[in-house]
């Protein structure tokens, strides 16, 4: 045990979708502080999993962004810089040589790869990735131009936002391979709007059974992603519909947020019939 360490952060599992000052939202990111955090707590392992979005994002002229966000906006369209892989792959380097105990996976979050495969694929293929994800952050507008999912709720519903994304979900799973981890099925979640009925998976059980459905059939893994957190329902769904492994994540962008709530989605995966491989820092496997 760790000396000083609560004792619901001990036997964690590996976070396995993290990001350091190399992910252009990251403003408060700090890859080595992160490494210092997770041997202080006795993470077993990490995966930096940096931003890497192609989509383009158009906001209104008195949207209210992130300042951080501001300084990509070119008349009214954010433009996420390109991930610096060489930088990237340096710093994790001096972090392995600085933290030789705690396992250190390379990694990217692809936005929306289905749409830029070309982008991706050239990604890719420029450095070995030892976690690839695949997300969906984004929406078509009307009229042209994309958004961010969470900017959808007034004009469509939250019902029609959850249905909508869940669709792409599944474009994306039929429309890219090469990923091994499909992040945040609830990402619509965390911009679920004040004076609705809260949201509860089972409204959607049948979108939500049909993206699982699909990402076991590519042989894929589901992220429990602990940012909400996931409603604990949609990993029984997962197991039920033929999927055989998950990971965790805390979706960490400060050094600080490593890890929050692993050791209780380590329990919700347990419950759903998971457990950890012969590997402590791998993906969870079915029992």
């Amino acid at each position: 045990m760790h000396q000083g360490i609560s004792p619901d952060l001990q036997n964690l599992p590996a976070d396995d979708h993290v990001h350091s000052e190399w992910s252009w939202d990251a403003a408060a990111g700090a890859m080595e502080a992160t490494c210092a955090r997770a041997v202080e707590i006795g993470l077993p392992s990490l995966s930096f999993t940096e931003h890497a979005d192609f989509t383009n994002w158009t906001y209104g002229i008195d949207a209210d962004i992130p300042g951080h966000w501001a300084r990509h906006l070119e008349q009214g369209v954010l433009l996420p810089p390109r991930l610096d892989v060489e930088g990237y792959l340096a710093c994790l380097e001096r972090c392995r040589d600085t933290f030789p105990g705690l396992s250190i996976r390379t990694g990217v979050e692809l936005g929306e790869p289905h749409w830029h495969g070309a982008q991706a694929g050239s990604l890719l293929g420029s450095a070995p990735f030892d976690r690839v994800l695949a997300s969906v952050h984004s929406s078509p507008i009307d009229g042209g131009g994309f958004g961010d999912v969470g900017s959808f709720f007034d004009a469509r519903g939250p019902a029609g936002v959850i249905r909508e994304y869940l669709r792409e979900v599944i474009r994306l799973i039929d429309g890219f391979d090469p990923f091994t981890v499909l992040a945040h099925i609830d990402y619509p979640v965390r911009y679920w709007p004040d004076g609705v009925r809260p949201f509860d998976a089972r409204d959607f059980e049948d979108e939500y059974r049909g993206a699982v459905r699909a990402l076991a059939a590519r042989g894929k893994v589901l992220e429990v992603n602990t940012r909400v957190p996931l409603d604990r329902v949609i990993i029984k769904w997962w197991r039920e519909e033929g999927g055989t492994a998950i990971s965790f994540a805390s979706d960490a962008h400060t050094p600080d947020a490593l890890a929050a709530g692993l050791a209780e989605a380590a329990g919700w995966g347990r419950a759903a019939g998971f457990r950890p491989s012969s590997d402590p820092t791998d993906f969870w496997v079915r029992d």
